[in-house]
């Protein structure tokens, strides 16, 4: 799907209130709101919009501990990096599991109330995890940018 200028503005606008009424968003991006209904439906049928969410401040809730974990598997045939894509998906403490290329093959983020419950997700749940050969992790001090919004771009090329 090709996105328009107004497509883009829809997008924006959604990413930072994803609870905005469909009468402001029309007004934002000067047009009246059926057919910017229509566009926003459109962009949801075609998968440009995945989902809404609300995004929680995670030291309300007592998580308090991030950390970034590389995982070296020790096998790495088909079957076996399949397996542990199944697995870590089950791992709820596992907020992103990305397949990457260089020393480790995925790289988790990981989000834990404390440095206890880190212990514990490794001890119980991590290691468990089927073809583990290696673990690595990064503890994160203190975050200085976490942004959800990404900036559309009007084709895929970027331009």
């Amino acid at each position: 799907m090709k996105l328009d200028k107004t497509d883009i503005k829809i997008l924006q606008i959604l990413q930072n209130n994803g609870r905005i009424t469909n009468a402001e968003l029309a007004k934002q991006v000067h047009m009246s709101p059926p057919p910017t209904l229509e566009r926003v439906k459109k962009l949801e049928k075609n998968g440009v919009i995945k989902k809404y969410i609300a995004l929680v401040e995670p030291a309300k809730i007592g998580i308090e501990s991030f950390s970034f974990m590389e995982v070296t598997l020790s096998r790495h045939g088909k079957d076996s990096v399949k397996k542990f894509m199944t697995e870590v998906q089950k791992i709820n403490e596992v907020m992103e599991c990305h397949h990457v290329t260089g020393d480790a093959d995925f790289l988790l983020k990981i989000a834990v109330e404390n440095i206890k419950g880190y212990e514990n997700l490794v001890l119980n749940k991590l290691t468990d995890l089927p073809n583990i050969q290696h673990l690595k992790t990064t503890m994160v001090l203190s975050t200085l940018k976490n942004e959800t919004a990404f900036n559309v771009k009007g084709e895929k090329n970027g331009k």
